[in-house]
C-alpha cells in the first residue's frame, strides 16, 4: 500500500471564515444513479473501516462496497462507486458511511440500505472521517481540510473553511488575496490546510481533530473552532482514543502519542515495530489493541509496555471492531478476518 493511498484512507461561526452555500440532498435526486456491484469476493477486497451498529457490524471499502455482518458478511447495494473510508452510527439504526467524490451516504436500517445525501466529484477531494454528536448535528471532514457540517440529519451539509488551523503565514496570504483576488483566494486556500484523518469525541463534550503535519487540535464548541494542541511531532496522525484517563493519538511509521485529559503534554510511547497505526480499538480498562500496515496488531497496555499479538504479511490493516460475541475483526488491504492470537 502507498503512502499516497494510506494518506487519502486513514490519512485526511469563529472558526469558519467562510462557509459555501448549503448541500442539499436533494441535489442528487435528478442525477443518473449508479450503484454498486454485488461481488461474491467483496469481504476479501479493500475493506477501510468496520464499526459496531448495535449488535451487527458494518463495513465499508472500494468501489462502494458496504457489508453487514449478522453471523455472516453479506453486501449490501449503495447508490455509489465510489471507495468508502469510513463509517459512523449514532444509536444501532442511523448511520453514515463518506468517501471519494465527496461522498456521504446515510442509513436508516442498521446499514441494510442506504441513501445518497452528498457527492461532488468536482470537490476532487475525498471525506476521510464521520462524527455525529446526535441524530441532527454531524460533521464529515477529509483531505486539505475538507469540513462539512449538517444541523439537520445530513438533509443539508454546508462546508466550512477553518482557518484557525493555517500555519501564520499562509493566514497572511490568505488575507491579501481576499483583498486583491477573490477568485485567486478560492483557488489556493482550497489546497493550505492539513489533511483532516480523524474526528474524535471525547467523553466530556470536546472534540479532538488529528491529522497531516502533526494536527492535533481541540474544540469546544462543537467543531466550530479548533486550537491546537502543544504537540511537537510534525508527522501525520491517522486515528485517536480515548481510555479512561488519557487519550491516544498515532500514525506514521508507528509513532504514538499519549496525553491526560487536559491534552496539555504529551509523552510518546515506545512500539516495537515501526510500521504506521492506522486503528485502534480498547480491549479492557487497561489495553488497546492498534492495527496497522505491515500486518501488524499491537496490544498496548495502561503501563506503556506494548508486544506484538500477531503479523499479517502482505497485508495492511487500517481498523478493528468488536462483534456481539466478543470477536475481534480486522480490516484493511485483503478484506475483513478475525483475530486469531
Amino acid at each position: 500500500m502507498s503512502f499516497r493511498f494510506l494518506r487519502s484512507i486513514v490519512a485526511l461561526s469563529l472558526g469558519c471564515v467562510f462557509c459555501s452555500p448549503a448541500f442539499s440532498a436533494t441535489d442528487t435526486a435528478s442525477a443518473d444513479k449508479i450503484f454498486s456491484q454485488i461481488q461474491p469476493l467483496a469481504a476479501s477486497s479493500l475493506v477501510a473501516d468496520v464499526v459496531a451498529a448495535g449488535p451487527r457490524l458494518v463495513a465499508v471499502g472500494e468501489r462502494g462496497h458496504v457489508l453487514v455482518f449478522d453471523g455472516q458478511w453479506q453486501q449490501v447495494l449503495t447508490p455509489t462507486q465510489a471507495q468508502l473510508t469510513k463509517v459512523f452510527f449514532v444509536d444501532e439504526q442511523r448511520g453514515w458511511a463518506v468517501g471519494h467524490d465527496a461522498t456521504i451516504l446515510h442509513s436508516q436500517d442498521a446499514g441494510q440500505s442506504w441513501q445518497v445525501q452528498m457527492q461532488s466529484p468536482e470537490i476532487e477531494k475525498p471525506f476521510l472521517d464521520v462524527l455525529f454528536l446526535n441524530a441532527r448535528e454531524g460533521m464529515a471532514i477529509g483531505a486539505y481540510g475538507l469540513f462539512y457540517r449538517t444541523t439537520d440529519g445530513g438533509v443539508t451539509w454546508t462546508e466550512e473553511f477553518h482557518e484557525e488551523l493555517l500555519a501564520e503565514e499562509d493566514s497572511r496570504y490568505l488575507a491579501e488575496l481576499k483583498g486583491s483576488d477573490q477568485q485567486a483566494y478560492l483557488t489556493e486556500r482550497a489546497s493550505l490546510l492539513p489533511h483532516f484523518n480523524r474526528l474524535l469525541a471525547l467523553k466530556d463534550g470536546r472534540l479532538l481533530l488529528v491529522g497531516e503535519l502533526g494536527l492535533v487540535a481541540v474544540s469546544e464548541d462543537q467543531g466550530r473552532r479548533f486550537v491546537r494542541t502543544a504537540f511537537e511531532y510534525d508527522g501525520s496522525m491517522f486515528n485517536a482514543i480515548e481510555t479512561q484517563d488519557a487519550v491516544y493519538v498515532m500514525g506514521l511509521r508507528g509513532h504514538v502519542f499519549k496525553g491526560d485529559l487536559s491534552l496539555g503534554t504529551w509523552q510518546e510511547i515506545d512500539l516495537p515495530v515501526q510500521s504506521s497505526i492506522n486503528g485502534a480499538l480498547a480491549i479492557s480498562d487497561k489495553a488497546l489493541y492498534l492495527v496497522g500496515n505491515a500486518g501488524m496488531v499491537i496490544q498496548l497496555n495502561h503501563d506503556d509496555s506494548s508486544r506484538i499479538v500477531t503479523r499479517r504479511q502482505g497485508e495492511n490493516l487500517v481498523a478493528i471492531a468488536k462483534d456481539n460475541q466478543g470477536n475481534v475483526w480486522l480490516s484493511g488491504s485483503q478484506g475483513l478476518f478475525i483475530l486469531k492470537p
